[in-house]
């Protein structure tokens, strides 16, 4: 295995009989400012099965909503995939033309925002905006798009669906539209949705229901899911993976269980130590200490060195991914890794 170029691949392999959903090779997306070029996502590379979950998580800045973005070829000037492959099943969707990649989004590949009215339109019912969506990529009629979109109305647990057409966005609620921005994408059963942090504003009692029912609807249809999220308490109960973002590169990846449970990489242990579940009761929430550095002036050293409690003298160097454990991948120096492998062999 050459987990730089495909750090997913010690986890998950694919079927003899076809390529997976989607494989990323080494993806790079550059952003060209008059301050320099900045190196958004650096060498990432993920692999994801039918029907299988990924978190991508990361603090603000660290690359996950841009490399969604890559995927779905959204992504504007001054930026720029500049290298890597992103294969779709088995197709190469960095080499098409954009009127080859627009058949494939909202169909094949969909994308759910954070913000339901990046989806819709505020001017539109939700019945007109549905069948659109539907009639722009089949030779639906008007009567079986409208009756589509009602029946994915109520399979996203939208109660009376058929009023629910009928309404403008700015008619239903906030975790409504949510619903209904969901629904648009899963219009088509497309094989990939790609979910930018889409339940962040919603309150936790309308965030499960709806994580729930994605779930299921990912299982049923064999829908491949990235979920984007800096929420690793949103991961742990919805995704089968995850992969740890920091400075526009994966610093981690395992099974959901075993990255909680025991994460590797210092970054990480971090992340899972300000949550507040994980403090005793009276303690302050920890902290990682520092700020995330600026991509455009990134050191040579490893790119968490200046917020690690355990930097050490090979830290100066930047590290590459490796695979200390079967289907963990870390990108650190951290001399107690060795350690942990060991025990895992010999315990």
């Amino acid at each position: 295995m050459n987990p730089q170029s495909n750090p997913q691949s010690a986890a998950t392999s694919p079927a003899a009989s076809a390529p997976p959903t989607l494989e990323v090779r080494g993806l790079r997306t550059h952003f060209f400012t008059p301050d320099g070029v900045l190196p958004a996502v650096d060498d990432v590379s993920l692999r994801l099965e039918r029907g299988r979950i990924l978190g991508l998580v990361g603090e603000s800045g660290s690359g996950k909503s841009v490399t969604g973005f890559s995927i779905l070829g959204m992504v504007d000037a001054p930026g720029r995939i500049v290298g890597g492959q992103i294969l779709f099943q088995g197709q190469d969707l960095v080499t098409l033309g954009k009127q080859e990649l627009r058949h494939l989004q909202g169909n094949r590949i969909a994308m759910i925002f954070q913000d339901p009215m990046m989806t819709l339109n505020p001017v539109l019912r939700v019945e007109a905006q549905m069948v659109d969506a539907v009639r722009a990529h089949t030779k639906a009629t008007r009567e079986e798009a409208r009756v589509l979109a009602r029946d994915t109305l109520g399979m996203m647990g939208i109660p009376s669906p058929e009023e629910r057409l009928q309404a403008y966005p700015h008619q239903l609620s906030g975790g409504m539209r949510q619903r209904v921005a969901i629904a648009i994408a899963l219009l088509h059963k497309p094989d990939l949705i790609i979910a930018d942090e889409p339940t962040t504003a919603l309150d936790v009692t309308i965030q499960a229901q709806i994580l729930s029912e994605v779930q299921k609807l990912a299982r049923q249809h064999g829908t491949a899911l990235i979920w984007i999220t800096h929420d690793l308490s949103v991961v742990s109960g919805l995704a089968d993976e995850v992969a740890v973002m920091y400075a526009g590169r994966i610093v981690e990846y395992g099974r959901v269980a075993d990255v909680l449970d025991h994460p590797l990489h210092p970054y990480t242990q971090g992340l899972i130590g300000s949550l507040p579940g994980n403090n005793r009761r009276g303690q302050r929430l920890r902290q990682i200490p520092g700020m995330t550095p600026n991509l455009l002036h990134l050191p040579p050293t490893c790119a968490f060195a200046a917020r690690c409690e355990r930097v050490a003298e090979r830290c100066l160097q930047a590290p590459a991914i490796t695979e200390p454990l079967p289907g963990r991948l870390v990108r650190c120096f951290h001399p107690a890794l060795p350690e942990l492998a060991q025990e895992a062999r010999h315990g």
